[in-house]
């Protein structure tokens, strides 16, 4: 037994031997190949440098691509001209120096062209005590946006339901309603002449619909994320969008392409607008900052730093001297756009303010926040002057009317309301 226990034991030992040599090997190759894979990181760092660079590149050359084919369709226009039987060639030469090439940017109006509402005393609206007089139901999920028509009794909503839908008041019938989006609907905006109507989507992409052909007129897909907002400019010929893709992008609809993109913010644009006259547009994002920007060079002109939290809107006053801008903490407030610093602070409650915005004099402001509630402040005095109670979930978008008749307001709880 002995003898069997001795042989035993020098078999598990030789074992023991041959497993520690094993891992010893193991080590040793393990610290062979990490030494060998330090060798080869540069070059990954280089041959990502390479690829990247040669992707931009490849975006250079379709751009030159693109511009060469545009110029080739115009030279065989010219030519064709040319070849025509019984062509004058120096008609033709006088007609080439007329020819344009590509399409045609809108030329921004002057920025000196005056506001309509200086010098026009409106009385604040008397919005205390309105009631909730109608409910339009019609959307099947929430309702995100809300716009009036600038000339006749419509309004405009968009929903997460993919459409968007024209109503006419105050009776509510179903006008129009457009699909194409293939995501929700965040935002829309009527144009100022009320042909058509534009609106941003989940699906990355900014629309453009024609009310006469009730068909989609153009569509803009240059955001590499959802678009949050759309705002025309009040000359009608450009449109603003807000992307999650942490850029704006101002569109020119006589060329229909994107004429410059708003570059600084790092975090999601959740609002846009412009200034009123003007050619500044108004950024709210979601890195706590509202900055203003100018759309003839792109820059930045000023930046609002105060917010706490993720910033939700931003609406300029009738006069574009104020900007309103809320935020996801439940506080709202006012800057003065001369002095660039802040002239109102109003806490609102724990709940995220989802959108605040002037009446027509300037002087109120709603606040719709998540606890589907829309309070009612005066400026000028600084006090809470009502609330108005009916929404069963979130507030998402509010609009007065252009008289300060009435106010519409868009909620998650699939319905929009009309209060007077």
């Amino acid at each position: 037994m002995f003898d069997n226990l001795r042989k035993e034991r020098d078999f598990h030992r030789m074992h023991h031997k041959r497993v520690v040599q094993e891992k010893t090997k193991m080590i040793k190759d393990l610290r062979r190949l990490r030494d060998h894979y330090k060798h080869f990181e540069p070059a990954l760092e280089e041959t990502k440098d390479k690829y990247d660079r040669l992707l931009r590149e490849k975006s250079m050359l379709k751009l030159d691509r693109d511009k060469l084919a545009t110029k080739l369709t115009g030279l065989e226009v010219t030519i064709a001209e040319l070849q025509r039987p019984g062509v004058n060639v120096s008609n033709t030469q006088k007609k080439k120096k007329k020819l344009t090439i590509g399409p045609v940017d809108t030329p921004l109006p002057p920025d000196n062209r005056p506001n309509p509402m200086l010098g026009v005393n409106v009385p604040a609206t008397g919005c205390g005590s309105w009631q909730p007089t109608k409910t339009f139901e019609g959307h099947q999920l929430s309702v995100t946006s809300v716009k009036m028509h600038p000339k006749k009794e419509i309004v405009a909503t968009t929903s997460d339901d993919r459409t968007w839908m024209l109503w006419a008041l105050p009776g509510g019938e179903l006008i129009l309603k457009g699909e194409g989006h293939t995501d929700w609907v965040s935002s829309c905006d009527l144009h100022p002449h009320g042909t058509q109507i534009a609106t941003g989507s989940g699906d990355s992409t900014v629309k453009l619909w024609d009310f006469a052909t009730t068909q989609c007129a153009a569509t803009f897909a240059d955001h590499t994320q959802a678009v949050w907002d759309v705002a025309f400019h009040d000359s009608g010929d450009y449109i603003v969008s807000g992307s999650m893709d942490h850029t704006a992008k101002f569109w020119d609809l006589g060329s229909m392409r994107c004429r410059c993109t708003f570059r600084g913010h790092v975090d999601s644009v959740n609002s846009v607008g412009f200034q009123p006259f003007s050619n500044n547009v108004c950024t709210a994002s979601g890195d706590k900052t509202v900055s203003i920007w100018d759309a003839r060079s792109g820059l930045c002109m000023q930046t609002f730093y105060g917010h706490t939290n993720a910033c939700n809107s931003v609406a300029f006053s009738p006069l574009g001297d104020q900007v309103v801008s809320s935020d996801a903490d439940g506080v709202v407030k006012v800057w003065d756009v001369r002095m660039v610093n802040e002239r109102l602070h109003i806490p609102c409650g724990q709940a995220a303010v989802n959108q605040a915005i002037f009446d027509p004099s300037g002087k109120i402001l709603a606040i719709a926040s998540d606890v589907g509630s829309i309070k009612l402040h005066n400026t000028e005095t600084d006090k809470k002057v009502g609330e108005l109670k009916g929404h069963s979930d979130a507030v998402l978008d509010m609009v007065f009317d252009k008289d300060a008749g009435y106010l519409m307001s868009a909620s998650a709880d699939t319905t929009f309301r009309m209060w007077q």
